[in-house]
């Protein structure tokens, strides 16, 4: 049993050095805020969706190593993306076991309404904030995106 001293040492939720739990705890209900924004498709569907739009034609091998996925999973996700209309696989003409997935149209025009829809659902949460939250919300992005592995490419 951790004696009172101990006790004290361990960050509580809520309090202003648990950084992890908070920003877990912000992350989650912030994101379950602007869950039904996804076009109808789940937020894994969605997210590979938006990786092959922007990086097809894609090797579902990188597809899984950038979404941070399994094979089987990805294999799944691309399947059911494909049933939809919204992406199409095509044979690796160099390799014919290999294959590669582009976004269609349609996965296109789905996305950007999606993305869209999620923009909006955030503007509306931003504007329950003070013009100086929004300024700390805007500064921390980058140090958010680094670590979501969405940072911007730095110029060369």
């Amino acid at each position: 049993m951790p004696s009172a001293h101990e006790a004290d040492d361990r960050p509580a939720a809520g309090r202003d050095d648990d950084v992890p739990g908070r920003l877990a705890l912000a992350v989650g209900r912030l994101n379950r805020r602007i869950r039904s924004s996804t076009g109808g498709l789940s937020h894994g569907q969605l997210s590979a969706l938006s990786t092959i739009v922007r990086r097809g034609p894609i090797r579902p091998s990188e597809i899984a190593a950038i979404e941070v996925a399994a094979a089987p999973t990805i294999t799944r996700i691309v399947a059911e993306l494909e049933s939809r209309g919204l992406v199409e696989r095509t044979p690796d003409p160099e390799d014919r076991r290999s294959l590669f997935v582009s976004g269609t149209e349609a996965g296109t025009e789905l996305l950007l309404e999606a993305r869209s829809d999620r923009a909006r659902a955030v503007a509306e949460v931003l504007g329950e904030l003070t013009p100086d939250q929004v300024e700390a919300v805007r500064a921390a992005l980058p140090a958010l995106e680094h670590v979501a592995q969405l940072a911007p490419p730095s110029p060369s």
